[in-house]
């Protein structure tokens, strides 16, 4: 049997169906995952918990989310499975009902792709450090001996989430009270075609909110026919700019394929920055947090704009920086009991809501602050959008080390700081303290790749900074 190393990555299982996985791999995984998670998650009476299993709207996800499910009852286990759902719906299921949890989605990859993400009871994550590399080895076994025959087998139901889960965002951020906003929405064929209904319209019968829901692409359709379902990439997002200037509308939202992460587009058609949602999400938190009496605690990860920081401390919040990667985001928030955390990748992670991302939850954030006064979004948000940002450029090189490296050295020369909490960052202040340029290089876990990124006080400083870098990375 081959190894599965290639499937199981640093924070999920991902690759191609049939071709790197099929139903036996999925049920060698569900029977694994049935006794790591049986290590801390039991139960007095029965053994093993119960495993919440979800699936997004892919060809082969009921198959695979199928036959994880026999795996796991195969093992003792007893499986609630909730069909259709967004990653943070699974996520919801498995805070809600304390159960460990598995979500059959490839998030915004090409069709051919499936994978899973797992979690403990309480939407805990499962990592390569936390349990999924146990779970990579014990399913190599399974697929190389077959599945350990245990006397007694556990049961497989359904259960309907989505009402629950609509009524539990709802009670987090209040929209009735909000002025009319005309909001159009790129659901990319993906699950947010399901969730957008149910949690901001009336889908899931709670009452109606004072918002016009215009659909791009709510058809759950896993070949996605109109674009990727990847909303990082900016021709995927030319769609919704061209929408939101037609219908004269008030704010642009695009989910990617699992509806866990959200971008948003202001009134002109233009990309409101992830940092800057970052920001403005973190004031709100902060507010109602000090308004509680509370010393409230955000986190982000270091790629995340210089003016996250400054607004959290504006806030009278307290920053903490951390690596990218939600596993790093999700047990540094545990740690410090943080109110929200936010990364560049458009990933936000909320305290109430189990300390899990939620892209539903930041997107309804932003309709309240857009709803309670009366500036455009450009207005709202333009007090975050402080720095001029590259974006991350990837770069193939024989040697990431050597390159990095490289560029250290002949930065050094100007003074520069360096830190080495995620890679390598590069920093120039200003006499005031604030930076003049950041850079930051991290190699690629998986592939020959030096990621940069660069963030400067100006574009032309911005500019400068990166060319410079980029001709000595492809030197």
């Amino acid at each position: 049997m081959p190894s599965l190393a290639a499937l199981v990555k640093a924070y999920d299982v991902r690759g191609v169906v049939p071709d790197q996985w099929d139903e036996d791999v999925a049920r060698a995984l569900g029977a694994a995952f049935a006794h790591v998670v049986g290590v801390d998650d039991l139960d007095a009476e029965s053994g093993l918990r119960r495993v919440v299993v979800g699936h997004d709207m892919r060809a082969s996800s009921p198959g695979l989310a199928q036959a994880f499910a026999q795996g796991v009852s195969s093992q003792g286990g007893d499986v609630t499975m909730i069909g259709l759902c967004s990653t943070d719906g699974l996520y919801y299921a498995s805070g809600a009902l304390d159960v460990p949890g598995a979500m059959f989605t490839a998030s915004h990859n090409p069709a051919q792709y499936n994978g899973i993400k797992l979690c403990r009871a309480g939407a805990r994550p499962v990592g390569q450090d936390t349990g999924l590399g146990e779970v990579r080895d014990l399913a190599e076994r399974y697929l190389d001996e077959g599945l350990p025959r245990l006397g007694k087998s556990g049961t497989v139901g359904e259960r309907d989430v989505l009402a629950g889960y609509a009524a539990h965002l709802r009670g987090l951020v209040d929209l009735s009270g909000i002025r009319p906003l005309r909001v159009v929405v790129d659901a990319g064929n993906g699950m947010g075609g399901f969730t957008v209904p149910a949690v901001l319209e009336q889908g899931a019968g709670l009452a109606a909110l004072p918002l016009q829901i215009i659909p791009l692409y709510f058809e759950l359709d896993g070949t996605f026919p109109n674009h990727e379902a990847n909303p990082l990439e900016p021709a995927n997002l030319v769609d919704l700019q061209r929408a939101v200037l037609q219908h004269r509308a008030d704010i642009g939202l695009a989910f990617d394929g699992d509806a866990d992460r959200c971008f948003v587009i202001d009134e002109r058609g233009a990309a409101v920055s992830p940092s800057a949602v970052t920001a403005l999400v973190a004031a709100r938190e902060i507010a109602k947090e000090r308004a509680a009496g509370r010393d409230p605690v955000v986190i982000h990860n270091l790629i995340s704009s210089r003016a996250v920081p400054e607004t959290i401390l504006e806030a009278g919040g307290t920053p903490v920086r951390t690596r990218v990667g939600h596993s790093f985001i999700k047990a540094q928030m545990a740690a410090e009991r943080a109110v929200f955390g936010g990364e560049h990748s458009a990933h936000y992670y909320f305290r109430d809501f189990w300390y899990a991302d939620t892209g539903m939850l930041a997107a309804m954030h932003v309709l309240a602050a857009l709803g309670e006064q009366d500036r455009p979004l450009s207005a709202l948000t333009a007090r975050y959008e402080r720095y001029v940002a590259s974006g991350e450029i990837n770069s193939t090189v024989p040697d990431a080390l050597e390159r990095t490296a490289a560029v250290r050295a002949h930065f050094e020369a100007a003074g520069v700081a360096v830190d080495e909490l995620d890679g390598t960052t590069l920093t120039l202040d200003q006499p005031d303290g604030r930076p003049q340029w950041w850079l930051n290089l991290r190699a690629s876990n998986t592939e020959p790749l030096l990621r940069l990124n660069v963030e400067a006080a100006d574009e032309a400083t911005m500019t400068q900074v990166r060319d410079r870098a980029l001709a000595i990375i492809r030197a």
